[in-house]
């Protein structure tokens, strides 16, 4: 199979989302992420916009969910979410919640192994109770400040073969890849390849990047779908 293609729409309002999201799919993005700011400014009006706008397309709604797993999954799926993230530093409880949510509103479910004690533990962890996909994130306060301390930031990459290695759900790497790094993705066993902040979005002023990001966003997809990746 092709690998997948996800831009993350980490935006503070519904317009500027939906242009980007249609430059995006214009340039060959396969799936919308509605991001934590956009949820946070529009909540389930910024996923309803999305839907309304792009009714075929897969709408990953990044909850970040820690506690009400249920409630959170069942509301955001019936705004039109394809997807919703769940955390792994949450409750097991919390967890089997969202994923039952995901079982009867049909929506797939995403674990994110951030701030997980061991990273690797933490995908196996979610993938056992029920995640039909792992997120193997490096947060964005933790990068930054570590990078400020002036040690050397850590990458997603650093651990993404043995997370792939120890799961069998799909894998996506979010937290501070280059271009370059994002579009190698695959190649280390993970198909899922997002853009966002700092790629296509402004990651200090979350608004979209400046330069024309349509033109990138084409040169990217057509790199990453040149691969091929094993059917999940």
């Amino acid at each position: 199979m092709k690998p997948i293609v996800q831009i993350s729409l980490d935006l503070t309002n519904i317009d500027e989302a939906l242009e980007t999201a249609a430059l995006a799919m214009r340039a060959g993005v396969d799936w919308l992420e509605a991001g934590t700011p956009l949820i946070l400014a529009e909540g389930l009006h910024g996923v309803r916009a999305l839907r309304k706008a792009f009714p075929n397309t897969p709408i990953v709604a990044d909850l970040k969910t820690m506690d009400g797993g249920y409630l959170e999954a069942e509301m955001m799926a019936k705004a039109g979410a394809t997807h919703v993230v769940v955390m792994a530093r949450a409750h097991a409880e919390t967890v089997k919640c969202v994923v039952n949510a995901g079982k009867d509103f049909g929506c797939k479910v995403m674990g994110d192994n951030m701030i997980s004690e061991n990273m690797v533990d933490g995908a196996k962890w979610l993938e056992d109770l029920g995640c039909d996909y792992v997120i193997h994130h490096i947060g964005y306060d933790e990068r930054r400040g570590i990078a400020a301390a002036g040690k050397r930031m850590p990458s997603p990459l650093d651990q993404l073969r043995e997370v792939v290695n120890a799961v069998k759900v799909p894998v996506q790497a979010v937290g501070g890849l280059s271009l370059e790094q994002a579009i190698q993705c695959p190649k280390y066993g993970a198909p899922l390849v997002v853009l966002g902040a700092p790629l296509t979005i402004d990651a200090d002023a979350f608004k979209t990047a400046d330069g024309n990001l349509e033109a990138s966003l084409r040169m990217i997809c057509e790199a990453v779908h040149a691969q091929d990746v094993p059917a999940f």
